[in-house]
């Protein structure tokens, strides 16, 4: 029986995930310590060229950095990123995914997204900063909206921006609240239940703060589409 899983003292490493879902395990690694992040980050390795920690501080990618030279910090994204080929197959003649954000607040989230959907092989444009507030913004670029084979819409505060988006356009919209906003907004709550309230038909909602979860779902929707 061919082996699966690899048993860590900290973990149980999913070294199947890659041959089963395209992509191998991705480490979260708020609450791991370094060590931690070094074991699961090598084990990876063993069996797929390419590696992605999220929620990843200056500690966690010096852990990575020790067992892989090719490791990336992307700072904005606090993600890591290991890929030891540089062949990996792009979906660049099948489209792309675009990223929207509301405000620069929410840019975090939207870059943890688009980290996420890159080195999944996608080709990913972005469009930072158009939230309702100033919705001329957004609309000046319908061209680029309709060209895109999945949106993410990112956005804090009311949440308004994804049925703005999802009443403008024909393709798959993924919404994404943040925890950016004043006391009432509650964390994220606010938008969150906008979101899932949406008019808009075409909308569907991640958890708060999910930019990794909207990104390896928009690569499964722009897969899939072809």
């Amino acid at each position: 029986m061919r082996k699966t899983y690899s048993k860590l003292d900290c973990a149980m490493v999913d070294t199947d995930r890659h041959r089963r879902c395209g992509f191998p395990e991705v480490i979260f690694c708020q609450g791991k310590t370094p060590q931690q992040v070094k074991q699961i980050a090598k084990e990876i390795l063993k069996t797929s060229s390419m590696l992605l920690a999220t929620r990843a501080d200056e500690k966690a990618y010096r852990a990575v950095k020790s067992i892989a030279r090719k490791a990336v910090y992307h700072r904005d994204a606090r993600c890591v990123t290991v890929q030891l080929k540089t062949n990996i197959k792009k979906l660049t003649s099948k489209g792309f995914i675009l990223i929207i954000c509301a405000g620069t607040s929410d840019i975090p989230v939207a870059e943890e997204a688009r980290i996420t959907a890159e080195i999944m092989g996608n080709t990913v444009k972005t469009l930072y900063d158009v939230g309702v507030a100033g919705v001329h913004r957004l609309l000046s670029h319908s061209k680029l909206m309709g060209e895109a084979k999945v949106i993410i819409v990112v956005a804090g505060m009311e949440g308004a921006l994804p049925s703005v988006v999802g009443g403008l356009v024909s393709k798959p919209v993924i919404a994404v609240p943040t925890s950016i906003g004043y006391g009432s907004h509650f964390g994220g709550i606010a938008p969150l239940l906008t979101m899932l309230n949406s008019c808009a038909a075409g909308v569907s909602v991640v958890n708060i703060d999910n930019g990794f979860g909207a990104g390896y779902f928009a690569s499964l929707v722009n897969k899939v589409s072809y």
